[in-house]
């Protein structure tokens, strides 16, 4: 197998493979020694497309150079080009889009008998939740809460290649969270096109808050992530949930494409700067431990320049107004990072101070250990009480409440307690 972009692919990279080990296919991590390469690709922009292209052409010379039989292609770049693939690339053997994820296993039995393959099923019945093999490390997982989307972005496929948006049920996300917290998982990374629609097609309200809160009731589960909470819908009852909510880690990834009201007009995105300013400055002023992942910076300016010049036109102010935005963002960001560094600074000196008033204790224990048998200069009987030992020493410390001292025979086995 080759995974490439998003996680939500990777979640459906985890799916086929449960269909591929569950049938008795063998898997392994080198591609010179597989019979056949699955390839789920991505298309969401240019650079993805190309990065797939890559990735068939150089799997395709092994099988001029070794033992591999046939290339099957599968998401994103199959789903939105179908036919096309074969045409195109001719060393691909088998193509089949993301509806049709349960039908790697009679793609791969094709392949072997050395016919070509394609099935493109309806990706509006598309199952949400399905048995996978988890890949990520075993303190965490993907949970996909929804498949598709509803934003229609101009310069975006997603909806023409995934559909509209489908939630899962709030149940089926908990029942999932449980079966992963028994296996070992501790932190949860919630995913969807756009996590902040969660809910409203099947519940018609947002439910991503009752859904937070039910995950968080998961034995087990001790870390909850967000990713792609788009600005516009990050309301005051999800801040409030995100900082109240001990599991929910404080941290938020967001889609931020530009600043610009006619810009993000044209792109169909909603907003300006203005208003995400506002919701910056809510972010900080409400939960000031939530950090802001802003998903711009460069890597996502970059991905979709040629799109975005389009977009912005011949205007230079547009671009003015984004790298403003980002550098206060980036300042924020850093006096996050300040503060953060301040409360270790201040938690190391609260253990330290801790440490020395343990310390302290010993010292005033021993010492009246040392008085009694030296300035006393008798043997303690049972029975013998705190408060005789201090008026007897004239000692104005505070004393504790009341203690019974051993013998001398024993007194090296006693340790005496104090408040």
């Amino acid at each position: 197998f080759v995974s490439l972009g998003c996680p939500k692919n990777q979640l459906d990279t985890e799916v086929m493979l449960h269909e591929v080990l569950s049938a008795g296919y063998e898997i392994t991590p080198e591609e010179t020694e597989a019979d056949v390469v699955i390839i789920n690709t991505c298309a969401f922009i240019e650079s993805a497309k190309q990065e797939a292209i890559d990735n068939i052409l150089d799997v395709a010379w092994l099988k001029k150079n070794a033992n591999l039989k046939g290339i099957i292609v599968t998401g994103c770049l199959a789903q939105r080009y179908r036919e096309q693939v074969f045409e195109e690339l001719p060393e691909v053997d088998a193509v089949i889009g993301v509806g049709s994820l349960h039908k790697i296993v009679e793609a791969i039995e094709a392949v072997e008998r050395k016919r070509q393959y394609s099935s493109f099923e309806d990706i509006a019945k598309m199952e949400t939740a399905c048995d996978r093999v988890v890949t990520t490390p075993e303190y965490l997982a993907y949970l996909k809460i929804a498949e598709g989307c509803n934003n229609r972005c101009t310069y975006c496929a997603i909806p023409l290649i995934r559909g509209k948006m489908r939630s899962r049920k709030i149940e089926d996300c908990v029942n999932e969270a449980r079966e992963l917290a028994l296996n070992g998982v501790k932190e949860l990374i919630v995913v969807a096109q756009d996590t902040t629609r969660y809910g409203e097609d099947l519940y018609g309200k947002n439910a991503l808050v009752p859904l937070l809160k039910a995950l968080s009731m998961v034995e087990g589960i001790e870390w909850i992530r967000l990713l792609y909470l788009y600005p516009e819908r990050i309301d005051d009852a999800l801040i409030e949930e995100i900082a109240n909510n001990d599991k929910i880690v404080k941290y938020m990834d967001i889609p931020l494409q530009h600043c610009d009201k006619n810009v993000l007009k044209r792109m169909n995105r909603h907003g300006d700067r203005e208003s995400l300013t506002e919701k910056r400055e809510k972010l900080t002023a409400d939960a000031a431990e939530i950090n802001l992942e802003i998903a711009t910076a460069q890597k996502e300016i970059e991905a979709k320049k040629d799109e975005i010049t389009r977009l912005e036109g011949r205007s230079t102010s547009h671009k003015d107004k984004l790298s403003q935005l980002n550098s206060e963002i980036e300042e924020i960001n850093l006096k996050n990072e300040e503060i953060a560094k301040r409360i270790e600074v201040l938690k190391s000196e609260a253990n330290a101070l801790r440490e020395q008033s343990v310390a302290s204790k010993e010292q005033i224990a021993e010492e009246i250990r040392r008085t009694v048998r030296e300035e006393l200069g008798i043997t303690v009987s049972v029975g013998v009480s705190f408060n005789k030992i201090f008026a007897k020493l004239g000692s104005d410390m505070k004393k504790p409440d009341a203690v019974t001292v051993l013998s001398e025979s024993n007194w090296k086995e006693r340790v005496w307690p104090l408040p």
